[in-house]
């Protein structure tokens, strides 16, 4: 099954995206290039939120990422995903970064295999803020495959 084809499956819907004041995702060579999609979900993990829920906020953010992959590329058949910067609005204290964002790598495997095409290179790192609140913001790198 395609990635595309599983990711209709999970139940990701791929609405029309207005171009805004920045690209949400942009082709440049055999690349695509995403801007930094925020989670809805809103506040600091090691004080507002737990691992769980961030890790949600991290998954949410990958679903924002596909759609806009999808409504730049036409789809998300022949992609490798190449890079996973995630931004982890945290207290000091906090140290899991890595086990939220692993909401969006897990989704990304779960697409397109974590043997294969969703195997992919990682930052998961805290900030004291994020604009607007979020609790996480995601970026992605995709390979398209020839």
């Amino acid at each position: 099954m395609s990635p595309e084809q599983k990711a209709i499956e999970m139940g990701i819907e791929f609405p029309s995206i207005e171009p805004g004041y920045l690209n949400l995702c942009i082709k440049s060579g055999n690349q695509l290039f995403t801007s930094g999609h925020t989670s809805d979900i809103k506040g600091k993990l090691g004080s507002d939120l737990d691992v769980e829920q961030g890790y949600a906020a991290a998954k949410e953010c990958a679903i924002k990422i596909l759609q806009s992959v999808h409504s730049s590329h036409g789809t998300l058949d022949g992609l490798r995903v190449i890079k996973v910067l995630g931004c982890v609005n945290s207290t000091l204290e906090f140290t899991d970064q890595h086990l939220v964002i692993n909401g969006a790598s897990d989704l990304f495997h779960e697409l397109y295999g974590k043997d294969g095409d969703g195997y992919h290179a990682r930052s998961a790192l805290g900030f004291a803020s994020l604009p607007t609140g979020p609790a996480v913001e995601v970026e992605v790198i995709f390979e398209i495959k020839e």
